[in-house]
């Protein structure tokens, strides 16, 4: 039996070919590791479980760092046959309690940057037996590395295409996470459809993902590296905007991973264009990208962007604009290996040109919610996955998002897309963010309401001179049944781990 262990393909295989290529960069410091020590790593802390009991389909919590102790960790579950379940490390004590408790994890093992919130929560928790934490060393898992003897690569887990790989929770921008159930075959499947076939990514890249490696994002902007030979440029500090750009230009970053917010905030700093002179391509995800950052980023750095959708349920982009084939404002073109249905609320296709409700089928389809027993009746149609998304399909074969299906705002009885109006709002030089949500009226009738954060160039305004801005615009732009009534200005907005609008607590 062919032993389909994503371990195989993405750590013992590449070692074996190219033992000296130059694995991991740590960004802040420069250290390298190369394939064989990445193997070794894997190898050590898969030794490491194994010796404190850990079983095959046992899962085991990561709290971790942006560091290769996350990849030894994430691989070295897997390698014997546990599942690991990277969770992000942002939350508090209660967040983790909930996520051990949901998760019935057995280990679990946390960066010493993150000890504050996490240990709390291990603290009579009924199935967890082992607490292991990464100081940041060569040997991050103390003396059960040392005890144990590495685990041989012809130890590994005979898994097939169908066991299960590892978990991810979602986000929960409308309620409790919930986990998402990935199989081994998917990491091989998305990194063939999406790295190799869209981006071309090969051994000459350098890749950089702003987002986190515990998000479905970040994590597969790793693995993706991994898989084609290419180098993973990892920072485990906070994402801002000077050491990004630091990093691009020092590591000779070739592409560039990132979410709509953190373009928007590079387009209001001071960064010299030649930080991102090696960039060859840039990629967006996790919300919307307004049609002005995508403009304006590629007249400043000179890097194009890719726009995408991609859902911790179908394991990244499934989405995506191509390589000097840009639509502004469209989400971009299906994925090879991934069929796309709009449907109406009664199950039927609907016309191009027509709002619908996005429904995808692929290879990478989690198999379903861990313990979510009525949403995935809900959710699961066959073999599609009905994402909760509204799309609408465009002559030119490209799909456009409009929305959350709970975002989208019925204003005088006709429909208005959230993210057209946040896109519209964004052009304005002096607004650096912007979400729009559905609000009552003194006669209880919606209307769109949009908050904005200041850019620079809108702090020092007058109070109500924003505001008055933002209307004045989208009305000069758009229909005028879609122009926010209200406006509020704020400091900041309610986003989750993974850097998207909670516009539900808005909406609240």
């Amino acid at each position: 039996m062919i032993n389909s262990s994503a371990v195989n393909r993405f750590v013992l295989t590449p070692a074996a070919a190219g033992p000296s290529g130059t694995a991991v960069i740590d960004a802040p410091s420069g250290r390298m590791a190369s394939r064989a020590e990445l193997a070794d790593g894997v190898l050590r802390a898969a030794a490491a479980l194994r010796h404190l009991g850990v079983q095959p389909e046992q899962r085991v919590m990561l709290v971790l760092a942006d560091r290769p102790a996350f990849l030894h960790a994430f691989f070295g579950a897997m390698a014997i046959g546990a599942v690991p379940v990277p969770v992000s490390t942002m939350l508090t004590a209660k967040d983790y309690r909930f996520l051990l408790e949901d998760s019935r994890a057995v280990a679990l093992l946390v960066s010493d940057l993150y000890t504050v919130e996490a240990l709390p929560a291990a603290e009579g928790q009924p199935f967890l037996r082992h607490v292991l934490v990464d100081g940041g060393d060569a040997d991050p898992w103390g003396t059960a590395c040392t005890v144990a003897r590495p685990l041989r690569p012809d130890e590994v887990f005979p898994a097939t295409d169908d066991d299960t790989a590892f978990w991810l929770y979602t986000s929960g921008t409308t309620g409790f996470p919930k986990a998402a159930v990935h199989r081994h075959v998917d990491l091989g499947f998305l990194t063939d459809a999406y790295a190799r076939r869209v981006l071309a990514m090969g051994p000459a890249d350098r890749v950089y993902s702003v987002p986190k490696l515990f998000f479905a994002y970040g994590l597969g902007n790793a693995y993706f590296a991994l898989g084609t030979g290419a180098t993973l440029v990892l920072h485990d500090g906070r994402p801002t905007v000077e050491a990004v750009a630091d990093h691009v230009e020092r590591h000779g970053v070739t592409l560039f991973f990132a979410v709509p917010t953190f373009l928007a905030q590079t387009l209001g700093s001071d960064v010299d264009p030649a930080a991102f002179a090696t960039v060859r391509q840039g990629i967006t995800g996790g919300e919307p990208l307004p049609p002005d950052i995508g403009r304006r980023f590629l007249e400043r750095f000179g890097v194009e962007l890719l726009d995408g959708i991609g859902t911790t349920e179908l394991g990244h982009i499934f989405i995506s604009q191509r390589p000097g084939r840009v639509r502004p404002g469209a989400t971009g073109w299906p994925v090879d290996g991934f069929d796309i249905e709009l449907r109406a609320d009664d199950g039927s296709l609907v016309a191009d040109g027509e709002p619908g409700n996005l429904w995808v089928a692929g290879e990478s389809v989690t198999t379903g919610y861990w313990r979510r027993t009525d949403l995935n009746r809900r959710v699961f149609q066959g073999r599609f996955l009905a994402t909760g998304d509204t799309f609408v399909h465009n002559d030119d074969g490209s799909y456009t998002y409009l929305g959350r299906n709970d975002d989208m705002i019925k204003a005088g009885g006709i429909w208005v897309s959230p993210s057209e109006v946040e896109a519209c709002i964004v052009e304005l030089e002096e607004v650096a963010v912007a979400a729009v949500v559905g609000a009552t009226d003194a006669d209880g009738l919606t209307k769109p309401k949009a908050f904005v954060i200041p850019a620079p160039a809108g702090a020092g305004l007058a109070p109500g001179e924003l505001e008055a801005r933002v209307q004045a615009h989208v009305k000069a732009r758009l229909a005028p049944f879609k122009y926010p009534r209200w406006v509020e200005v704020r400091a900041e907005l309610p986003m989750t781990a993974t850097g998207k609008i909670k516009r539900y607590l808005l909406r609240d």
